[in-house]
């Protein structure tokens, strides 16, 4: 039992969940237009995510404790590195729409993190910022990037980017929920400011707002609605059920997955039906 916690933490320590996530949402962007699945694309996308969100979280700990990293860190570090240079060869698979995309996303990625502001900060510190940085990452990458070279219509492409940007607003609340007790009040995230009740109430209204927006699309598909529609539920009852004090697997296991079972309740409605 034991075995397998070390294998979960570490599946989940080392971005591998995250990127899964990262890559549901983008191969659900090309089904829902009805595109050919690009794996070369998607291998990219899953590898530069690993590679983004290990460096924002393991930067500064390899370089304060570079001599006593523990054994997981090491791997993880080896890992990344792997995982970096795969990037490098799939990027030269990739058009140069995708590369340009990757590249504003891999320089927001990085400001996060980097000292480049007066004080020594990075955009993570400014008040009130963090997760819209967070959406904006994410939406620009699972919907911008894998449909920039698709004869697909902007107005589409546009309406796809907002709904990602207010889903993924609203399933980082139970993450923002259970840091409130050891963020900087400095940070000014939106349950410091709203207070937990109301955080929960604005995510049920993103979600129902990125639903709305589905009506809009040029190629409406009931298969479409009814998959966001789900996954929008499910994603309700994590936020509903989101607390300051949550099981260490709540979010970063359960609530990260909803992409997942996203794509999942996709596959399963297009094929019923």
């Amino acid at each position: 039992m034991k075995f397998l916690e070390k294998v979960l933490g570490l599946y989940i320590s080392s971005s591998i969940h995250v990127a899964l996530a990262v890559v549901s949402l983008s191969l659900i962007s090309l089904l829902e237009f009805g595109l050919a699945i690009d794996i070369n694309l998607l291998a990219f996308i899953f590898l530069a995510t690993i590679t983004g969100y290990n460096f924002v979280k393991y930067s500064g700990v390899a370089k304060l404790h570079h001599i006593s990293l523990t054994r997981n860190l090491r791997f993880i570090q080896v890992f990344s590195l792997i995982c970096f240079l795969l990037l490098v060869y799939f990027s030269f698979l990739q058009e140069a729409e995708v590369i340009y995309v990757a590249i504003t996303m891999g320089l927001l990625t990085a400001f996060y993190t980097l000292p480049i502001l007066k004080g020594g900060l990075n955009l993570r510190n400014l008040e009130g910022v963090k997760i819209f940085i967070i959406a904006f990452v994410w939406a620009g990458t699972t919907a911008v990037m894998p449909l920039i070279t698709e004869n697909v219509a902007a107005a589409d492409v546009i309406l796809i980017f907002f709904q990602r940007l207010l889903f993924i607003v609203a399933l980082t609340l139970p993450f923002e929920i259970r840091d409130v007790r050891f963020d900087d009040v400095s940070l000014g995230t939106i349950p410091q400011q709203l207070g937990v009740k109301n955080t929960k109430r604005l995510g049920f209204i993103l979600l129902a707002g990125m639903c709305f927006l589905e009506i809009f699309k040029s190629q409406f598909s009931v298969v479409n609605l009814w998959a966001m529609v789900l996954a929008a539920l499910i994603s309700g009852i994590f936020i509903k059920k989101a607390r300051t004090h949550q099981h260490e697997y709540y979010s970063s296991l359960w609530v990260e997955a909803v992409p997942i079972y996203w794509l999942g309740i996709w596959l399963v409605i297009h094929y019923w039906i």
